[in-house]
């Protein structure tokens, strides 16, 4: 992250927004990582919470998110991955 209060002010809401809107939920946001085993990503991680991967796509893909990932872009560097769950 290259502008905490940009980010947090400027890219975290919208995002937050359209996760939200596409039927994603956010189960973790922040700064605070606590390693468990190895080193833990710094700045900041999220995790969200999707009932397909075919839904985190269509939300990646969407028109709103490319709008605000520019607004992100400004502020930080990403990397984003998807884990398939298991059945609860």
């Amino acid at each position: 992250m290259t502008n905490q209060e940009g980010y947090v002010k400027e890219y975290a809401p919208k995002v937050r927004a359209t996760i939200e809107a596409a039927g994603g939920r956010l189960l973790a946001a922040g700064g605070k990582v606590t390693a468990i085993e190895g080193t833990p990503p710094k700045p900041r991680v999220a995790v969200s919470m999707w009932d397909s991967v075919e839904k985190i796509q269509a939300w990646r893909n969407s028109k709103e998110y490319k709008e605000n990932r520019k607004i992100g872009d400004k502020y930080a560097k990403f990397r984003s991955y998807a884990v398939e769950g298991v059945a609860q």
